[in-house]
């Protein structure tokens, strides 16, 4: 029996690919302990115990950006979590930890360091943040969502996907989830669907320019599941043909109904959209350091996706833009299959196996740190150097 450490939360983008993972280790050994290591504040705090698993919370230490007291304090604060950890790590025997960004991250992988086991890191984004790009010094093992990403010894595993989405893995199986779907959302079979979507909380500009845009939309022949997000304020027309939610718990159902969508390039967004082969104009986050543009380019670069600027998208770009791509279904179609070349559904078991092979390897090769914290080795299944970093191996 194998125990495990993972590490990581905050935002769906850390805590999803956490749990999805947990969930493949979990399926292949149902004796595995896992302990996953995350804040109180973030969503790990109410996601992790409600599938199951144990959760051990440490301080949320945001890195200092400047010199202030809260600069001073850091570091005796980080080297207590260190500690707690690795002692953690050798008083549950822990075989591997396995981190994922976010908050929770650097001390874990600081801690695996000093406890010497071996670390795995997985990055959802294709622009890492802080937390792995530290991590990624310090291991061989390490996979990246998209093939693009910037990170010494970055191997392509794709994204850990909900189980709902990778059980949608046949025709078959994604034909009877779109008529569940069709039924669920009150829609027709015999027309396709738009969906529109910002995410949790949504997206003014894009849901105003859709809804202003109800009626060329529909005139065109198509159908409008709007996902619009708890905290808009548009009020449903009730129109038939157009269904507005403010959310929906059926995410796998609405990407089973979609022929097009229009979205934010969140990672997981965008990884969910090509492995259901849904063509799609992404509409990046504006506000942030980028990484949304950066997780389309992978679909957008395969013909799979178009690009806009948040700052485009209105009721005039839908006139000229949106609504003529809806009247050309070879081209949709043609997306489509540009977006299916770059999806992957088994991202949770690439992980899995990146995982096993870090603790298959721990028993032969011991990685012995530089004095710089570093750590030499060959990287596995033919994944770049440190000569040639960020560009991950694809399959």
């Amino acid at each position: 029996m194998a125990t495990y450490l993972l590490a990581g939360g905050g935002t769906a983008g850390h805590v999803n690919p956490l749990l999805a993972t947990a969930d493949e280790l979990r399926r292949r050994d149902p004796s595995a302990e896992i302990i996953v290591v995350g804040t109180a504040q973030g969503l790990e705090a109410r996601l992790v115990p409600a599938r199951g698993y144990e959760l051990v919370t440490i301080a949320k230490l945001p890195f200092p950006r400047r010199p202030n007291r809260a600069a001073v304090t850091f570091a005796p604060k980080l080297l207590r979590v260190i500690s707690d950890l690795a002692a953690l790590i050798v008083e549950r025997h822990v075989d591997v930890v396995v981190g994922f960004g976010g908050y929770a991250a650097a001390p874990a992988y600081l801690a695996a360091r000093r406890a010497r086991v071996p670390l795995v890191i997985h990055e959802a984004n294709a622009k890492p943040g802080l937390a792995n790009r530290l991590g990624a010094r310090f291991t061989p093992y390490v996979g990246v969502a998209f093939r693009g990403t910037e990170l010494p010894h970055a191997r392509f595993v794709g994204m850990p996907l909900r189980a709902e989405i990778e059980t949608l893995e046949t025709a078959e199986a994604l034909a009877e989830a779109r008529i569940e779907g069709l039924e669920l959302f009150g829609l027709s079979d015999d027309m396709p669907v738009l969906l529109v979507t910002g995410g949790s909380l949504g997206a003014e500009r894009l849901n105003s320019a859709v809804f202003a845009s109800i009626a060329p939309i529909l005139a065109a022949g198509w159908q409008v599941l709007h996902i619009v997000g708890g905290r808009s304020t548009l009020v449903d027309p009730e129109i038939s043909g157009y269904r507005m939610l403010a959310y929906s718990d059926r995410m796998h159902l609405a990407l089973a109904v979609a022929s097009l969508a229009v979205s934010r390039a969140g990672a997981a967004t965008v990884s969910e959209l090509a492995a259901l082969g849904v063509p799609s104009v992404l509409v990046p986050y504006a506000v942030g350091n980028g990484e949304q543009r950066f997780n389309a380019a992978d679909v957008v670069a395969a013909g799979g996706a178009i690009l806009v600027p948040d700052s485009d998208v209105t009721p005039e770009w839908v006139a000229s833009t949106l609504v003529p791509l809806l009247g050309e279904p070879d081209r949709v179609a043609a997306m489509a299959r540009a977006a299916a070349s770059v999806g992957v559904r088994d991202g949770s078991a690439r992980t899995a196996n990146l995982i096993g092979a870090a603790l298959t390897d721990a028993a032969d090769v011991e990685y012995t740190p530089n004095d710089d914290g570093s750590i030499d080795g060959a990287p596995i299944d033919g994944a770049p150097t440190d000569d040639a970093p960020g560009k991950g191996a694809a399959e």
